[in-house]
Parts: C-alpha cells; sequence; structure tokens
C-alpha cells in the first residue's frame, strides 16, 4: 500500500510542477513514506533522516510521510530538526498547502515549529487526489483502507484508522484509467481487503465487475483476514478466470491459545476449512502467510504447532518475523515476553522450513510452460522479470534490446528450465520443448 501512496503523493506534486529525480542531492523536496508495523521499519526512518541531513541541498524540504508519522508526528519533530513537515497517511492530498507553508517558513526564525498533518479527516483524500497515472503493466489499487479487527500486536488500527471502502464506481472508474494505460494486472490492496464494503456484495461483486474490463488480464486482492470470506468470496476463485490462483492469507500462528491471546478471531480449524474451500472451487491456488515467532507466551508446544501447520498447508511462499513490541499495542505490555535468544531461534527453524517448501513449490515447475507478465528490467542486460499466476518471480534473458522492449509489459508463454527458493529461470518457447508438461489456455498476450 506504501507503493500505491507513494505514486498517488507523486501524481500530487506532479500538478504543483515537480517530478521524481533518482537522487535525495538533487531534490528540492524529499518524503519518506513509513510503515510502522515494526521495531526495526521505524529505525531505519531515523536513520535515513540522519543521512538525508549531510546529502540534501541546503534549500531541499524534509518531509515524512505514512504511518510513522502518524503515530510518532511530534516525536519526529523533536528527533529530527531537519524535518519541515510531517503527515498521515489520510492526508496527503493536503500536500500543497503543507508546502506552501513549509516554502513560507525558509529563512524564518520560527521554521522549527513544525507543520504537522496527522488527524483523521472527515473527508476522504480520495476525492481530492487527481486522476491516477501508471506506466506499468502491473498496478496497485487501493480499495480499502483501516482494520477494525484491534490484533494485539498490531497498530494499523491507530495508524490508518477505521475501516473505510471506496464506493463501486469509484474503483471501476480508477481501474479503467489504469488499463487504458497498459496496466493488464491490477492488484487491490486493502489492510484488510476482504472486508471491502463500498458496495452491496462486497469483494466478489467489486471482482465481478473488474473481470470486465476489456485489456485487464489479470486480478489480485491482498491482504486478507480469514475471518472476512464469505461464500460468494470463495466462489469468485473458482468462477473468475482473471482471478488469479495465489493468495496471501495471514495466519499468524499454528496455535490456537495464541490466536486467542493475538484476537485474529479464527482458530486453527475455521483456516483449514478456508484453505479447503479455497482448494475445491480452485484446485492450483496456492497460498503464502505472515508468522509471528515469540509472541508473548508462546511455548514450545505452540512453536511447534505453527511447524506443523506449514507442513500440512504446504505453503508457496511465508513472510516470518519476531514478534516486535509497537507502543500503545496491548501486546507491547503483555507478561511472558519471549527472550530474544529464542525468538532468533524460533524464526530461524521457521524460515527454514519455509524455504524448503518454497523450493520445492517452484522445482514443480520445472520443465512446465507458464504464462509470465514481463513488468519491469532486470539487472542484467536484456533481462526481463516477470510474474507467474502463482505470483513466482521468473527471469527471461533476451537476446536483444529490441526483442526486450517488444516482451516487456506482455504476458508470454515461458518455458521452464531452471528453479530456485526465490525465482525461476524461463525461456522462450520452441517446437522442440516438452508440450506434454505446457499448462492449458494460456497464449501470449
Amino acid at each position: 500500500m506504501n507503493v500505491y501512496d507513494s505514486a498517488r503523493i507523486s501524481d500530487v506534486l506532479a500538478v504543483e510542477g515537480y517530478k521524481p529525480t533518482q537522487h535525495a542531492k538533487d531534490a528540492d523536496l524529499v518524503i519518506l513514506n513509513t510503515c510502522h508495523i515494526r521495531e526495526k521499519a521505524v529505525n531505519k526512518v531515523y536513520s535515513e533522516l540522519g543521512r538525508l541531513k549531510s546529502i540534501k541541498k541546503p534549500e531541499a524540504l524534509i518531509a515524512v510521510g505514512g504511518c510513522v508519522a502518524q503515530a510518532e508526528g511530534i516525536e519526529i519533530s523533536h528527533r529530527a530538526p531537519a524535518v519541515d513537515f510531517v503527515f498521515g497517511p489520510q492526508n496527503y492530498h493536503k500536500l500543497p498547502s503543507m508546502l506552501t507553508r513549509a516554502i513560507a517558513q525558509i529563512g524564518k526564525k520560527n521554521k522549527h515549529q513544525r507543520i504537522i498533518e496527522t488527524n483523521f479527516p472527515a473527508e476522504s483524500k480520495f476525492e481530492f487526489l487527481p486522476n491516477v497515472t501508471t506506466s506499468s503493466s502491473s498496478a496497485f489499487l487501493t480499495i480499502q483502507e483501516g482494520c477494525d479487527k484491534f490484533c494485539k500486536f498490531c497498530v494499523v488500527p491507530y495508524t490508518r484508522g477505521a475501516e473505510f471502502s471506496r464506493l463501486l464506481e469509484d474503483v471501476l472508474k480508477e481501474a479503467a484509467i489504469l488499463v487504458n494505460s497498459g496496466a493488464k494486472e491490477l492488484i487491490l490492496l486493502g489492510q484488510n481487503v476482504n472486508a471491502y464494503h463500498g458496495c452491496k456484495g462486497g469483494l466478489s461483486k467489486l471482482l465481478q465487475a473488474l473481470a470486465k474490463i476489456d485489456g485487464l488480464k489479470r486480478v489480485r486482492y491482498t491482504t486478507s483476514h480469514p475471518s472476512d470470506f464469505d461464500s460468494e468470496l470463495i466462489k469468485a476463485h473458482g468462477d473468475i478466470p482473471k482471478l488469479m490462483p495465489f493468495l496471501h492469507l495471514p495466519v499468524q500462528s499454528g496455535s490456537d491459545r495464541i490466536l486467542k491471546n493475538m484476537n485474529r478471531r479464527h482458530t486453527i480449524r475455521d483456516y483449514m476449512e478456508l484453505i479447503e474451500n479455497l482448494r475445491n472451487v480452485r484446485p492450483d491456488i496456492s497460498f503464502s502467510s505472515d508468522f509471528i515467532v515469540g509472541y508473548p507466551g508462546e511455548t514450545d508446544k505452540d512453536f511447534a504447532a505453527t511447524i506443523s501447520l506449514i507442513k500440512h498447508v504446504e505453503f508457496s511462499q511465508g513472510y516470518s518475523f519476531k514478534f516486535s513490541k509497537r507502543p500503545g499495542t496491548p501486546a507491547a505490555d503483555m507478561n511472558k515476553q519471549v527472550p530474544e535468544k529464542i525468538k532468533d531461534e524460533r524464526l530461524s527453524c521457521l524460515q527454514t522450513l519455509l524455504h524448503e517448501k518454497q523450493t520445492a513449490f517452484n522445482k514443480n515447475s520445472m520443465g512446465k510452460t507458464i504464462p509470465v507478465l514481463l513488468d519491469r528490467y532486470g539487472k542484467k542486460a536484456n533481462q526481463l522479470i516477470g510474474r507467474t499466476p502463482h505470483m513466482q518471480a521468473v527471469h527471461l534473458n533476451c537476446s536483444s534490446l529490441k526483442q526486450t522492449k517488444k516482451y516487456l509489459g506482455k504476458i508470454i508463454s515461458l518455458g521452464i528450465s531452471a528453479t530456485y527458493t526465490h525465482s525461476l529461470t524461463g525461456h522462450l518457447e520452441t517446437n522442440s520443448f516438452n508440450k506434454r508438461k505446457s499448462l492449458k489456455e494460456y497464449q501470449p498476450v
């Protein structure tokens, strides 16, 4: 979502005459769009502010936006005097007025009276943003923000606010603009995206409407809460071919005791029934998930339950983290905090298993022909990178710059000639390739 927000911030600033630059030393304005979900991310903000102070132009402005700004606006003004203004994630439509005020303060003695915009405005920021722009064949589209679940470890309800859904017609309008600009894939975003209520019928109704857009080939959505899946959304995974067979479905722990303590509102039985129901309507669907190790009170038995769940589900990807105390959340002050050494040991064990599962999943792609949306350039000359329907990264080494430009932004059927833990290597199909292992129905688009 921060990637999407950063793009919309650029749209707002473009109207004011700003354009992106690759190097902070050349910038007239530097904005850090931040995440507050873990302590490490917050520490990086202050580290980067210290670095910027020494390399930016003397007259350049520095702003901090996003969730760290929302949670620590006053603290930022004290710890980082070089920052000119601070704004939360619901206030970036106010950037023009903040800029005007910040520029007016340059050279004044009261310059360090910081501009802080961290209120939750009554109006939606989306009502004031200019039309979205994109040059990518895979584009993000925020449809929902905020969360009402109040998991005890999570800051999102405090930094993003209550659940809010954009109206169906507004989402479809933005989707049409993105597709007309060249996007072939849309990734719908929300802190609790399947709680979308911008129309009668919810997310399943929105997905059906998006599937009717000519030129749109792929749809995904993230991040989901297991408690907000209804039967119609499950059914949509079997009924809508454009809805890709990959779902990020955070579980956090394999222990019911820990889930209850987290206020996750689902049990492992609920989670497994949901997995089974989704596989019944879409047998080729794969899953990724989030895992927290070392949550307060987590025992060896609780951790073993998480390991067991991973082995049973066979996740194709996974994201795992040590429990991080977030100020203001109930879990930060809980008793029975797990020692860092034990957290480290458990995280290492869990990540080893997740890597094994991801390696095995990718290995099953060897020798198959898979449709890949080639959406960006790779690090090597004439190299493209794309994603399979199951969200696997694929590298394609083209024979020339002309060929690279020809395939960029296209969905191309590639033969998979090598597999690794985090990526695949593809090649353009020839008549000699083993067609018996090919996936059906896809052609270059």
